[in-house]
């Protein structure tokens, strides 16, 4: 066996099974699994809740929470369930944070890895367009681009993506700068491994663990990011999304606090599931970070 095949055969059961126990003893990563699972469990059974239109009129407007038995959460102003639409919320929260954040690693990766493993002009070139991106604040180039594009949830998930990739570049190009000067690496150039071959097969995964760690983050930021659209009016009316609650029940917020409050709940439980989870991640891939951090 090659000193390259035997680089790939890294992380093996026993390293996923120490990671996993790393994880457990973080109480807090604990509970953001949790919290995680509660909101795919809403969003998987959203069906039985409402199996026909979320946007549907349920009942009289504005009744209050815990009032009848058709509406628990109460409606808002059109009459609408507002739990049929925190179910259903979860789905289109959970789309549109994972497909964004599907978006925003998969250009990182590529423009990060191409960046640092080929260093040079090449380098200079990618770097200097990941600075331009990063000297405009993200919600900014976000409004600007759905403004562009339209402000249906299709170019959101785009926008959103578009906007998030920066951070993930820097991250990948610092794995790839590192490692690309290592044993495995040349063993696998002295084998006669493609540029694309070495890029993918034998740096990257070593290069993914801080870049999945970072999912989480992003996953959380596409969510508020969705939210603060819709709280702006530029949501997808097409479809029930914990924004679009907020956004509608912001013209009744003093007398009917909870068309916001409740949605506004579910988005706060949902960014903490991911940072949590995240945090977790972090300290299961890099325990020396966190001993350290201890010990000063």
């Amino acid at each position: 066996m090659s000193l390259v095949e035997t680089h790939i055969e890294a992380a093996p059961p026993s390293g996923w099974s120490e990671m996993w126990r790393r994880y457990r003893r973080n109480r807090a990563a604990v509970l953001g699994l949790i919290l995680l699972v509660l909101v795919l469990l809403m969003a998987a059974t959203a069906g039985l809740v409402e199996p026909d239109d979320p946007l549907r009129r349920a009942g009289e407007p504005l009744t209050p929470p815990f009032t009848s038995l058709a509406t628990p959460l109460g409606t808002d102003q059109l009459g609408r369930d507002i739990l049929a639409g925190i179910f259903h919320g979860a789905r289109t929260s959970l789309l549109i944070g994972i497909t964004s954040t599907v978006i925003a690693i998969s250009i990182g990766i590529l423009v990060g890895a191409i960046s640092g493993y080929f260093g040079g002009w090449i380098d200079d070139v990618l770097m200097r367009i990941t600075e331009a991106f990063q000297t405009i604040p993200n919600f900014v180039l976000l409004l600007a681009l759905v403004a562009i594009m339209g402000s249906s949830l299709e170019n959101m998930i785009l926008a959103i993506g578009i906007v998030s990739w920066t951070a993930p570049a820097r991250l990948v190009r610092a794995e790839f700068l590192s490692l690309r000067g290592r044993e495995f690496v040349e063993a696998a150039r002295n084998l006669g491994v493609s540029d694309a071959g070495i890029i993918f097969r034998e740096i990257l995964p070593n290069a993914l663990p801080p870049v999945i760690v970072f999912a989480s983050v992003i996953m959380a930021i596409s969510i508020l990011l969705e939210s603060a659209l819709a709280f702006l009016g530029l949501g997808d009316p097409n479809y029930a999304s914990w924004g679009n609650m907020i956004g509608m029940g912001r013209s009744v917020l003093r007398t009917d606090w909870y068309c916001v409050a409740i949605p506004g709940i579910a988005i706060i439980i949902t960014v903490l599931a991911f940072s949590l989870i995240g945090e977790g991640l972090n300290e299961a891939v890099n325990p020396r970070q966190k001993n350290h951090e201890r010990v000063h």
